[in-house]
């Protein structure tokens, strides 16, 4: 697989781009230091539907599923989603903000979507990722890496603990190492 690239607005060009409204300009001084891995699949323990993409954009059908009349009032977004195949969808620019840490602490800094980029892997708690997700995850994170001062990956679990358990349980870790070694990231209270 070749590199990817990302453009000066911060968008890939091979990634397929759904702009998310959840967004906005990060405060000024904030820089994108920090990667946060995500899992998500809606409705929960199923993948390869519209959900998170709808979920993302405000459409989510609240009658569609029992699960999406509890959520689909939030206001969340990531920057880019892996699915289950390997496909890459980016729903906000790497220089904007992403609302999707949530209420978090790095390194005694609060408010992680400040200084962070969101990558959301389609996956849950009780199931392996895939060989082709972790070889996007590796390309896109050397491309980020590439392109803004990023310092450490963290899992979600780790900057929002007893609130959040992703990636999970079945993010290998090891699988993403090598890749954020090579880049100079610290993997951040890796599991």
């Amino acid at each position: 697989m070749s590199a990817l690239q990302l453009d000066h607005e911060g968008w890939l060009s091979e990634a397929r781009r759904i702009p998310s409204p959840n967004s906005d300009e990060r405060p000024v001084g904030c820089v994108a230091e920090l990667l946060v891995i995500h899992a998500i699949s809606l409705p929960p323990e199923e993948f390869g539907g519209p959900g998170v993409e709808a979920l993302f954009t405000n459409t989510l059908d609240a009658s569609a599923h029992p699960y999406y009349a509890k959520i689909h009032h939030l206001r969340v977004s990531a920057h880019f989603f892996i699915r289950r195949d390997g496909e890459l969808l980016q729903f906000v620019s790497t220089r904007q903000r992403a609302w999707h840490a949530g209420v978090s602490c790095w390194e005694g800094r609060e408010r992680c979507n400040d200084f962070s980029l969101g990558i959301e892997l389609e996956g849950s708690d009780t199931q392996a990722f895939e060989a082709a997700q972790y070889a996007q995850l590796n390309r896109l994170v050397a491309c980020l890496a590439a392109h803004h001062p990023l310092q450490a990956i963290s899992g979600h679990s780790d900057i929002a603990p007893g609130r959040k358990t992703d990636p999970g349980p079945f993010f290998d870790w090891n699988q993403l190492s090598s890749c954020a070694l090579h880049s100079g990231l610290r993997m951040h209270n890796m599991r």
